[in-house]
């Protein structure tokens, strides 16, 4: 599990083919410190398996169902990526639960700056899934854990602090530009058993 509280930004060192799949190879510093084959690894919020490594990279295999679902098809070579290793027990919960299996990808419909030196940042809202958005609400965009300032019918906003905009990659990121989607899952929890109990009562009577 992870927390959306992103421990640096990696860079795409390398990205080879494999058949409608990719494997990735990122250079990083924190992320590797205690490293090990197996690990789990967020990449813009994707949860992935190292399978090498060495002092400098790591590296992951992205399988065609990854690539279908997220951006890291639109990755190359020095694209910047949020990084984040799982939540140790004795860690603190900085952010909400993100399990690192992404949900869909959106665009990013405007960028402003505000006055304050902050930004907010506007993002397409899909029919398929804007239902779990919600204000106020936790959402995670590119493995960051952010939270919901304004929801319309077709876009919902977020308020980005300095600190946020300066340590992950949305700093790099332009109009258009794809990010990774991660609803809040007690969302769809909620929703999974309300359906369930509905449609035990109709049975019942």
């Amino acid at each position: 599990m992870f927390t959306g509280i992103v421990e640096e930004v990696g860079i795409v060192s390398k990205i080879t083919p494999s058949g409608s799949g990719v494997r990735i190879t990122l250079n990083a510093k924190t992320v590797i410190e205690d490293i090990s084959i197996g690990a789990s690894i967020a990449v813009n919020g994707c949860c992935l398996t190292v399978t090498e490594y060495d002092e400098t990279s790591w590296s992951a295999d992205a399988v065609p169902e990854t690539m279908s679902r997220t951006n890291l098809g639109t990755l190359t070579q020095g694209s910047k990526v949020n990084l984040e290793r799982p939540l140790k027990s004795e860690g603190r919960f900085g952010g909400h639960v993100v399990q690192g299996h992404i949900d869909c990808t959106t665009q990013i419909a405007s960028i402003s700056n505000e006055d304050d030196g902050s930004y907010r940042y506007e993002f397409n809202l899909g029919d398929d899934w804007g239902r779990y958005v919600c204000e106020k609400g936790s959402i995670a965009i590119d493995g960051i854990s952010l939270t919901v300032a304004n929801v319309s019918n077709d876009k919902f906003s977020i308020a980005i602090i300095p600190h946020t905009w300066s340590e992950t990659n949305l700093n790099q990121k332009s109009v258009g530009d794809i990010v990774n989607i991660e609803v809040d899952i007690l969302a769809k929890y909620i929703e999974r058993q309300l359906n369930y109990n509905e449609k035990e009562t109709t049975i019942n009577v």
